[in-house]
C-alpha cells in the first residue's frame, strides 16, 4: 500500500424496509422494521415530542441502499442528547458561555466602511435584543484582538444552558459552534430568528468578501452544507415544542 493512501470507508448497508414511530414510555421510539432504534451506547432512542420522533424517522425513511450517517444530523444529535450530555450537562452549558466568551457577534470591523455599515444594521440589533429581553450585556469590540465579556453575561448564559433539558441544551451547543455565536444559538432557540437568518449573519463576513471577489465552488457547496445543519437545528427546536 501507498504511504499516504486511505482504503475508501465503506459506508453501512441499509438493513431495514419500513420506519414508524410509536409511543414509548418516556416519548416517542423510532421503529426499523418494528425493532426499535437504539444510540450507539445502546441506551433506546426515546424522543420527548411526536414531531421530533417524525423528524429522526425521517431521516432514516430517506436513506437509500447505503446509509449516509454524516447527513443523519438529527439522528447523531438526539443520539449526543440521550447519551453524553445527560452525563456533561454543566460542561456542556459552560461550552455555551465560551462561546459567548468570544461571541462572532461582537467583533465589528474595523473598514471597509460598507461592511461596517452591515455589521451594525444587522449584529447590532441581536446583541440589542438579548440586553432587552434576557438581559445579556454585551461588549462590543472594533478589529479582532479578543475583548473579555463580563463575567455576569456568561454566568447568566451558563445558568439560562441549564435550565433547558437535555435536548434543547444539545441543540443550543451545536448552534453556538456551528455559528461561533451563543447570541444567535440563542436567538434560533427561542425564536427570534430561523435557521437561514442565523446563517447569513454568522456568514456576514464571508459574504461580504463573496460579493467582492466571487464565490469558488468549494465554498459555496461548504455553504450549502451549513445551511441543511441550521434549518436542520431549526426544526429540532421547533419540533421540541410540539406534541
Amino acid at each position: 500500500m501507498r504511504r499516504g493512501f486511505q482504503e475508501p470507508v465503506e459506508k453501512p448497508r441499509r438493513f431495514y424496509k419500513t420506519v414508524s414511530v410509536t409511543e414509548a414510555e418516556s416519548g416517542f421510539a423510532v421503529l426499523l422494521d418494528q425493532r426499535q432504534v437504539r444510540a450507539p451506547g445502546g441506551r433506546q432512542l426515546v424522543l420527548p415530542t411526536r414531531a421530533l420522533a417524525d423528524m429522526v424517522a425521517q431521516e432514516w425513511a430517506d436513506q437509500g441502499e447505503t446509509l449516509e450517517v454524516a447527513e443523519m444530523h438529527a439522528t447523531r444529535l438526539a443520539n449526543t442528547a440521550i447519551e453524553s450530555v445527560p452525563k456533561a450537562r454543566e460542561a456542556t452549558a459552560r461550552s455555551v458561555a465560551d462561546y459567548a466568551g468570544s461571541d462572532l457577534l461582537c467583533y465589528f470591523a474595523e473598514e471597509p466602511q460598507a461592511l461596517v455599515e452591515r455589521q451594525n444594521a444587522h449584529w447590532g440589533p441581536m446583541i440589542d435584543r438579548a440586553e432587552r429581553e434576557i438581559a445579556l450585556v454585551f461588549a462590543r469590540a472594533a478589529g479582532i484582538v479578543h475583548r473579555s465579556q463580563p463575567e455576569e453575561t456568561l454566568e447568566k448564559i451558563k445558568a439560562l444552558a441549564l435550565e433547558l433539558d437535555d435536548f434543547r441544551l444539545t441543540g443550543l451547543a451545536y448552534g453556538s459552534a456551528l455559528f461561533g455565536s451563543a447570541i444567535l444559538a440563542l436567538a434560533l432557540q427561542r425564536g427570534w430568528i430561523d435557521g437561514r437568518q442565523a446563517l447569513e449573519l454568522s456568514r456576514l463576513d464571508e459574504a461580504y468578501q463573496e460579493e467582492k471577489w466571487g464565490i469558488d465552488a468549494e465554498a459555496a457547496e461548504r455553504t450549502a452544507r451549513l445551511l441543511v445543519e441550521a434549518q436542520m437545528l431549526e426544526r429540532w427546536f421547533k419540533a421540541l415544542d410540539r406534541r
